[in-house]
């Protein structure tokens, strides 16, 4: 396994400690620190991990197929913690779940039709924006960074919706050629 796979992995085992200092209070007033602590570390695995692949050409289907997926874990499962602190709505996070279970399915009727199918520009905008918007609310510094983590909030749905579109209009061959 190379290293951006292995980032990839680090990633997705880092969520559970993530979630655990989000939603325990072990840690006393330091879990949020903690845990904003590893969303950005975590985060960075994702620019990290693919800037090596491309850099040192070690793109892998691995890498193709699971670097979205440990995204999708790390900010579904992130904004899931946001739902009983107050800080996301549960319609917001179903829209985005729903948009990274359809995206999924689209992956794996390429998979079994043989087709890898990375992550588009708005797909990285829209986990970019979501980034940015759970580390201002995780961190939840008051003030004009709360205005901004509530821009965000709008930001991350639209690229959500428009990213969604973007796929699916890029890749309907994938529906039509995979039997459905």
């Amino acid at each position: 396994m190379n290293l951006p796979n292995k980032l990839t992995v680090l990633r997705v085992i880092m969520v559970p400690f993530f979630v655990f200092f989000m939603l325990t209070g072990v840690g006393g007033a330091a879990n949020k620190w903690i845990a904003l602590i590893i969303f950005c570390v975590a985060s960075l695995t994702d620019m990290l991990d693919g800037k090596i692949a491309r850099a040192r050409n070690l793109v892998t289907n691995f890498g193709k197929f699971m670097d979205p997926l440990a995204d999708k874990l790390l900010v579904c499962s992130a904004m899931i913690c946001m739902i009983p602190l107050g800080k996301l709505q549960a319609w917001f996070v179903i829209v985005i779940i729903a948009r990274e279970f359809i995206i999924s399915g689209f992956r794996l009727v390429a998979a079994d039709n043989d087709i890898v199918i990375a992550a588009s520009y708005w797909g990285k905008f829209k986990t970019v924006s979501q980034m940015f918007m759970l580390i201002l609310l995780i961190a939840d510094l008051g003030g004009a960074f709360n205005m901004i983590a509530q821009v965000l909030i709008w930001v991350s749905l639209v690229l959500t919706i428009v990213s969604l579109i973007d796929y699916i209009a890029k890749n309907v061959q994938v529906l039509t050629q995979g039997g459905m």
